[in-house]
């Protein structure tokens, strides 16, 4: 028989039905407003109508992300949507230059709608995919800033009252504003963590987020100011670029640090886990390049006795990937929310995103649909026209920049 002799009798071949129903059809990167600022939404669909939902979390840098997702799906556009790990693998490696946070931003997104995907094609939720369930609700923690000690210290109550067994504040006296004066908050900061100490005794645990805007230091300094025992964690007190300054900052306190919320890659996470940098790992799921990485990370962070306490500052899709993860994974203290009484944001608007993971009290119920177990409503998610949003440019009293 010649070699290019066709059998037209020639039985289909198994499975070929299946991979073309899993064929990505369409992917699109979706900016809104919801609530206090913009979200952006990857949605991709299957040749079979199948219909997955990714976050990507680079805030205020949407349209950079948006750009990366539409290049991605040029080469997309076709691909069996199962070969996740594949997929992630190529979008990483596709260029020369390696990694970055707009790329796993966008890579991120696709990685986490994938996940949803393949969970509704077979009929189980994402924590399945992970290894199962490992417990049913997962712990959170609530945050919140107050200008008095009195507020502090109700905010406080409210939380406790509520079931919140950690709490997190953010330094006083910073009013949204350009103009940020380190050193003169962090003394009011002080008498506010020691308010709430006093106040609520050993067991309550109290933390406070930086957010990167500190020298080593300044945080010494601060770290200084209270009684010990008064903070059990620091949360992103300087950046992460060199990790040499946090081993300085280590030797400087003995506060746990909580980091993670910057890393784009396990390689950044690399030597924080290994040379013993923070004692929380921090890491967004919607950032750090979605549960093919998280995943990673997460196994890494076990071997150093290191449990998570993921960043999750976003909206209904990034918080139920995070519950799924945190479902699958042994080493958890608590996952972020900011859907807590103290705080009314709007980021989990119900009218866009009518089924979402519920909270209940303090502890966020691991959905059991399948996929991430979310729905949007498409027509009101278009209609949200994301603002042109900005961080404050922020400037020391000098006039020199500093860190958002």
């Amino acid at each position: 028989m010649p070699e290019n002799h066709t059998d037209t009798n020639q039985a289909p071949v198994k499975g070929l039905h299946k991979l073309k129903s899993a064929e990505i059809t369409s992917i699109e990167a979706i900016p809104a407003k919801v609530g206090l600022r913009n979200q952006l939404i990857i949605r991709i669909e299957t040749r079979d109508g199948l219909v997955g939902w990714g976050e990507s979390g680079l805030s205020t840098r949407e349209n950079a992300v948006v750009a990366t997702v539409d290049h991605y799906a040029k080469f997309l556009i076709g691909k069996d949507s199962r070969q996740i790990g594949r997929i992630w693998q190529e979008c990483y490696r596709s260029q020369y230059f390696e990694g970055g946070r707009v790329l796993t931003a966008a890579i991120s997104a696709i990685d986490i709608a994938l996940y949803d995907l393949l969970g509704k094609r077979l009929g189980v939720p994402v924590y399945q995919l992970l290894g199962g369930k490992q417990r049913d609700t997962i712990p959170t923690f609530a945050s919140f800033m107050a200008e008095s000690i009195d507020q502090s210290l109700a905010n406080t109550q409210t939380l406790v009252d509520a079931g919140w067994d950690c709490i997190r504040i953010y330094p006083s006296g910073f009013d949204g504003g350009t103009t940020f004066n380190p050193r003169a908050l962090l003394g009011d900061t002080a008498k506010h963590l020691i308010a709430i100490r006093k106040e609520f005794g050993p067991n309550l645990c109290i933390g406070i987020d930086l957010h990167h805007r500190y020298t080593p230091t300044e945080i010494a300094s601060f770290c200084n100011m209270m009684p010990e025992g008064t903070l059990d964690f620091l949360e992103e007190p300087i950046r992460s670029e060199n990790p040499k300054a946090y081993a300085t900052l280590r030797e400087l306190t003995n506060i746990p640090f909580a980091v993670g919320e910057e890393f784009s890659s396990k390689w950044q996470a690399a030597p924080f886990l290994e040379q013993g940098l923070t004692q929380f790992m921090r890491f967004d799921v919607a950032n750090v390049g979605g549960f093919t990485e998280a995943m990673k990370i997460a196994g890494w962070s076990e071997q150093h006795y290191i449990d998570l306490m993921p960043h999750n500052p976003l909206g209904p899709i990034c918080t139920a990937a995070s519950v799924h993860l945190c479902a699958a994974v042994p080493n958890l203290s608590w996952l972020e929310t900011r859907q807590s009484p103290v705080e009314n944001l709007g980021f989990h608007d119900t009218n866009i995103f009518p089924v979402q993971a519920e909270l209940k009290g303090a502890m966020y119920i691991v959905p059991n649909a399948p996929g991430l177990g979310i729905e949007v409503d498409e027509e009101a998610l278009r209609a949200s026209v994301p603002d042109q949003y900005e961080c404050p440019h922020l400037v020391k009293p000098d006039g020199s920049v500093t860190n958002w």
